[in-house]
């Protein structure tokens, strides 16, 4: 079965650059989350978010042309809210131990901790195909995958870093898990059961290829 087309005028027109025209682009955002959990999908517009938001319709269209572009850039926004904080939270402090560098890693790739994470909902899984080519689709998972390498070139306390591969199953285990956790909508429990069981694997996974480290890591 061949994917729908995304929709007409999709794609976001550019992205911004200078501080003020971020924090134009966050204020959209903000406002276009404030609505959506308020009244719904149905009636978003992008009059409503301009207004919302305190700008012009025609200021919200240099960024966004249409509700699917402003849905795009909202995920594309999502992804790189998440590996700014994996960036800031796991790969850059000193001397942390491997062990807690992989479960900060888990606990913000499986949506439990959600302190430095954008607002997502589960019916932007469904808008996806509509706003986002295959190509989209790869260049998100490239550089998520390079945000786990990062992760793992942190670590130098590790006695062997694993291969490719098994970082990509890895990954891949919890990214899609973690989508399919937002479509089954797991409680609050429910999803830190899972983190803790997809950390365990993680931490298998890893051990299975370097030896077990000295102590569990977690530590100071």
């Amino acid at each position: 079965m061949s994917a729908l087309p995304p929709l007409p005028k999709a794609k976001p027109l550019k992205r911004p650059t200078q501080a003020r025209a971020k924090a134009t682009v966050q204020a959209i955002f903000d406002a276009f989350v404030r609505i959506w959990q308020r009244e719904g999908w149905a009636r978003l517009t992008t009059r409503a978010v301009a207004l919302e938001a305190g700008i012009a319709v025609g200021t919200l269209y240099d960024y966004f042309p249409s509700k699917a572009a402003l849905v795009s850039g909202y995920v594309r926004h999502c992804i790189e809210t998440l590996i700014r904080a994996v960036d800031t939270q796991v790969v850059e402090p000193p001397d942390m131990p491997w062990r807690l560098r992989l479960h900060r890693l888990v606990q913000l790739l499986c949506g439990v901790d959600r302190s430095a994470l954008s607002w997502f909902h589960p019916d932007l899984l469904a808008l996806e195909p509509q706003v986002a080519e295959p190509k989209h689709q790869r260049r998100a998972h490239e550089e998520l995958m390079a945000m786990w390498l990062r992760v793992f070139e942190a670590c130098t306390d590790l006695p062997q870093r694993p291969p490719a591969a098994t970082v990509q199953a890895l990954h891949l285990a919890l990214w899609g898990g973690r989508r399919y956790a937002m479509l089954v909508q797991l409680d609050d429990t429910q999803m830190q059961q899972w983190a803790a069981e997809m950390e365990r694997l993680c931490v298998s996974a890893v051990l299975a290829v370097g030896g077990p480290a000295e102590g569990d890591g977690r530590g100071a």
